[in-house]
């Protein structure tokens, strides 16, 4: 049981204002459903997750302030669970899929290197803007689902790393989507690549982004649709397994020796919330 809670009926009663706007705002995000939006060569698409987004933070407390900052808090280990269904399905999935992704070769895998460059470029440019351990679990990855679950378990639902990755989860959930979604219509425009290969890249990024970059290019190649959507699925299944794997046994260890090489030298003078038991994985 969570630390300050005496039973799940006691949880319960403190949270149900959490559960109930939650499920309050899925009704309305799947009522107003996709939209989409022509915009030059490409095409926008605007996902029920987007609308969500958007409410949730408009109910926070630094806007309408419906949730006070302790309900935020609380609500915080909460997206673990959320995405814990999705997670499964991944496995599930690459199980399903094993055949098909053995046949596209080592594209897929050799995508997951380009995720490391955040650690590369984003943690050195996020410590000289003042985050201090933030920044490890914002730029180890570009934080797809996998990489929630994993921050959580190795520093716990309430550090600060879980913080740094959440917010670029929420960002990309917030921007990244549209990004996805045009950026495909883009480089279809350009007839230089194949849809199987345009199907294969968009799936680098959180699902929510992969549904995006892949029902843009179905609306553009509609004879290569329902292979866009496998490839890009089992795109996004793959490098989230590999990505996870990648992120155990390399981008986590890089981005914590490039923290306790750089974060001295050119981070700003502010103090860290990070606990000792939370740094236990550096170790």
């Amino acid at each position: 049981m969570e630390e300050g809670y005496q039973s799940i009926a006691d949880r319960v009663k403190k949270e149900y204002k959490i559960y109930i706007s939650a499920f309050s705002v899925l009704i309305l995000s799947e009522l107003i459903g996709e939209i989409e939006v022509n915009f030059g060569p490409g095409m926008l698409i605007l996902f029920p997750l987007f609308y969500g987004i958007i409410i949730g933070v408009l109910l926070g407390p630094d806007l309408i302030g419906f949730f006070k900052n302790e309900e935020v808090e609380a609500a915080s280990p909460l997206v673990l669970v959320a995405i814990a269904p999705f997670i499964v399905n991944i496995g599930i999935t690459a199980a399903q899929d094993l055949p098909l992704l053995i046949s596209v070769g080592p594209a897929l895998l050799l995508a997951e290197f380009g995720n490391l460059f955040t650690v590369l470029i984003a943690l050195p440019l996020a410590l000289f803007l003042g985050l201090k351990r933030e920044a490890v679990g914002a730029t180890h990855s570009i934080n797809r689902e996998t990489n929630l679950a994993l921050i959580t378990n190795v520093y716990g639902p309430n550090s600060p790393e879980l913080r740094g990755t959440l917010a670029v989860y929420i960002m990309g959930g917030l921007f990244g989507t549209i990004f996805f979604g045009f950026l495909a219509s883009l480089v279809a425009s350009t007839d230089l690549f194949h849809p199987h290969a345009l199907a294969i890249g968009a799936g680098v990024g959180a699902g929510i982004m992969m549904a995006a970059a892949t029902t843009s290019l179905a609306h553009i190649y509609p004879a290569y649709a329902d292979d866009i959507l496998a490839l890009g699925g089992a795109g996004d299944m793959l490098t989230g397994m590999t990505g996870l794997y990648a992120a155990i046994f390399i981008a986590l260890p890089l981005a914590n020796k490039i923290y306790q090489l750089l974060e001295p030298r050119i981070g700003r003078k502010k103090k860290s919330t990070v606990k000792k038991e939370e740094t236990d994985y550096e170790a």
